[in-house]
């Protein structure tokens, strides 16, 4: 049975229309973010402003980072330790606490509290901006907003995440060895011997590549959706901020994921 052409057209046309869309989406991003990068280096270099960014996205950050860390490493003994004993195996605690923090843990969580933390607040924060016209103001003054505003946010990601991702795998190894060690009596030797046999430069570097894919998809989407605040049609003013502000958080989040899954398929 062959239905009537009318019957098919809404959905075909909104499906063209929603893939139209992320295709167009898509590209933009894309330029921000190279427009981004490029006014990095562009002269006079904006010192000062990266400075209090990476004071803002980096150490401010640190509590929660070493917080989450902590407990992460903490579980990760807990549940590993009672998997491993099932064959004998507990020795390896150290290693597989290790290797789960720098390969994905580390790298994955620390950008998620990041883009919760600071990635929310840059969103909010241009956004406000957009909305009360400073950005305007910013144009009308021969001031580009993207080199202003931007830039400097990026680049402090670029600088902060990593090290703060550096600062998660530390503390969280020192959780599992907490949990493996001194709860449940794993000797320290053993414990930081697998860690050390184990861990290989290949793993490392693999999880700060990560950490800096991650600082470019958190700063490009979270400055992007506060940027273009007032081309949102669910609402403008402060429900536009709202709204950029929480779609900020959860695509940053989602592309993180999916991000990882595809750096993960080509870095083993």
């Amino acid at each position: 049975m062959i239905l009537p052409f009318n019957i098919l057209q809404k959905p075909l046309s909104t499906l063209g229309r929603l893939t139209i869309f992320s295709i167009q989406e898509i590209g933009r991003v894309t330029v921000f973010f190279f427009q981004g990068i490029l006014f990095i280096f562009s002269l006079p270099l904006q010192i000062s402003k990266t400075i209090h960014q990476v004071y803002f996205i980096g150490m401010k950050s640190v509590f929660v980072i070493c917080l989450t860390g902590a407990f992460t490493g903490m579980v990760l003994g807990l549940q590993g330790y009672y998997t491993l004993v099932k064959f004998g195996s507990e020795g390896l605690l150290g290693a597989a606490v290790a290797l789960s923090l720098i390969r994905e843990l580390g790298p994955v969580l620390t950008a998620i509290m990041v883009t919760g933390r600071a990635g929310s607040a840059m969103a909010a924060e241009i956004g406000i901006m957009r909305i009360s016209e400073q950005i305007d103001a910013l144009i009308t003054m021969d001031i580009n907003p993207i080199r202003f505003l931007v830039s400097p946010r990026m680049l402090a990601a670029f600088i902060s995440i990593p090290l703060l991702t550096a600062i998660f795998d530390v503390v969280g190894i020192l959780g599992g060895y907490l949990t493996g060690s001194v709860l449940l009596g794993i000797n320290p030797g053993i414990f930081f011997s697998r860690v050390e046999s184990s861990v290989l430069m290949k793993d490392i570097s693999g999880g700060f590549i990560k950490s800096f894919v991650f600082a470019a998809v958190v700063a490009t989407i979270c400055c992007f959706q506060g940027y273009n605040t007032h081309k949102r049609a669910e609402g403008f003013g402060a429900k536009g901020v709202s709204l950029a502000t929480t779609s900020a958080v959860v695509i940053s989040s989602v592309l993180i994921l999916v991000t990882d899954y595809i750096l993960t398929s080509i870095l083993l």
